[in-house]
């Protein structure tokens, strides 16, 4: 999509921003210290640089200044949000590596800064919006293209361009050599092999090629064709049964589809979900575990006979299995490996029920996290009977394995807790634990550790 003044606009949004940031911590300082030592506070000159320096990388990493002329109203507020809640989570972190006192900037300033940013450029971007809304002719530049072919592809591209009017494009019609498939929408221009002299004579801007691979050469011999006429040339690839956001990976000159976005393939995302972890887990167990394990432990034993723990083999990363640990909420019984706890099941004790409802039992999990075979966030480890079960009946049930297991999850807030009585139910789980490894963030796992947290305060109706 080519517009006009992208990257003037970009740069315009990026400059006022910071204007409001900067704008922001003056009034911030008029408010809370003396206007007439600001010149002479260098105390504030590191303060200025830090907040500088955290917004900049704050909109890098959620790439709020991309296409800001193209994104609709709601993606553009999100990726602002996005962009505003990492901005307040990194200068909290600095702010308790460096102390809050180490240049006598006080809490009520920061609180005050932060507050006025967020106002001022909320503000701005409903400007933004409302201007951009009403002067999409003057800095959009409309191109216009053609679609070559007629099949599912192409008349989704069409589809496209017809509901994203502000994206740039005006389709003029379709080329291919079976007019029967596009007569009907009125928009058939002729046969292949009149693409090029149409697109010379009514100055075309673009062709995007969504013919079939069976028609490679036709597909080679339009690109050469065009590239001789300065005619630019798009391919839109083929791809079945997928409605899917797909990335295209270039191999030299072989372009690749992903069938699915992997945020945690990139080692730096790994990186950050692993120290999380590692830092969370060891929080949990000296602060929580470490008095909670003998009186747990006390209970159990006095309430049934045998271990404290309870050790089960389940399916992790990659479908290799490892030991899960739990604490022990049923008496010990020979269908713990095949039989999934019920709503009435009287293998639970009376503090395995409570254990259960409040999730005391995963806790134990926590050392699988500290060893590597879990994580705090991910899909929940199935039974290994289940694994081989449900993997016959759920065509996507693998791809959950793709990640590590853990002690919560998307589907689990989600509302997929507790006994899975029908395939439907499975699958619905499994849905939920796809969608999370398709759109992995740092902040969404924040968000699902807040929400467990808040489901176990209020109760949840799944959890027995």
């Amino acid at each position: 999509m080519v517009n006009r003044y992208a990257t003037f606009i970009s740069t315009i949004n990026l400059l006022i921003d910071y204007i409001m940031l900067n704008v922001s911590m003056f009034i911030a300082y008029l408010i809370i210290d003396r206007p007439e030592t600001w010149l002479a506070d260098n105390k504030y000159l590191l303060v200025i640089l830090v907040f500088n320096l955290i917004w900049l990388l704050s909109t890098n990493i959620t790439g709020l200044y991309e296409q800001v002329l193209n994104k609709d109203s709601i993606l553009t507020y999100r990726d602002f949000l996005k962009a505003y809640l990492l901005f307040i989570f990194l200068l909290s972190f600095v702010i308790i590596v460096i102390g809050i006192q180490s240049y006598l900037v006080t809490r009520l300033y920061l609180l005050y800064a932060v507050f006025l940013f967020g106002f001022f450029v909320g503000a701005w971007k409903v400007i933004f919006l409302v201007i951009r809304k009403n002067n999409r002719g003057m800095i959009i530049n409309d191109r216009t293209i053609i679609i070559v072919g007629s099949g599912r592809i192409a008349m989704d591209i069409f589809q496209y361009f017809e509901n994203h009017k502000h994206s740039g494009y005006r389709v003029l019609g379709f080329f291919d050599d079976k007019a029967a498939r596009v007569a009907e929408i009125g928009l058939y221009l002729g046969s292949v092999s009149d693409v090029i002299t149409y697109t010379l004579e009514n100055s075309v801007h673009e062709i995007f090629c969504a013919l079939p691979t069976s028609e490679s050469k036709q597909i080679e011999d339009l690109m050469l064709e065009a590239d001789k006429h300065l005619i630019r040339f798009k391919i839109v690839p083929e791809y079945i049964k997928s409605k899917k956001l797909m990335q295209v990976q270039n191999y030299d000159h072989i372009p690749v589809i992903s069938v699915r976005p992997e945020p945690l393939e990139s080692v730096l995302n790994r990186s950050i979900k692993r120290l999380f972890d590692v830092v969370f887990s060891l929080f949990v167990i000296v602060f929580v575990i470490s008095w909670l394990f003998p009186i747990l432990a006390i209970i159990i034993k006095l309430q049934s006979k045998g271990p404290v723990f309870f050790t089960q083999v389940r399916s992790g990363k990659d479908n290799i299995p490892f030991k899960c640990f739990k604490f022990r909420s049923m008496r010990v019984n020979n269908d713990a490996d095949q039989r999934q706890a019920s709503r009435t099941d009287d293998r639970i004790t009376p503090i395995g029920a409570f254990m259960r409802k409040t999730s005391l039992d995963e806790f134990p999990q926590f050392f699988n996290v500290l060893i590597g075979s879990m994580s705090v966030v991910g899909p929940r480890p199935h039974m290994v009977s289940h694994t081989e079960r449900y993997s016959q009946l759920i065509d996507q049930f693998m791809v959950r394995h793709f990640l590590k297991p853990g002690i919560t999850g998307w589907a689990q807030i989600s509302g997929f807790r507790g006994e899975t009585k029908t395939t439907e139910d499975m699958l619905q789980r499994v849905e939920a634990d796809v969608w999370y490894l398709e759109n992995w963030s740092f902040l969404l796992d924040l968000k699902i550790i807040f929400l467990t947290f808040w489901n176990v305060v209020k109760g949840e109706e799944n959890a027995f």
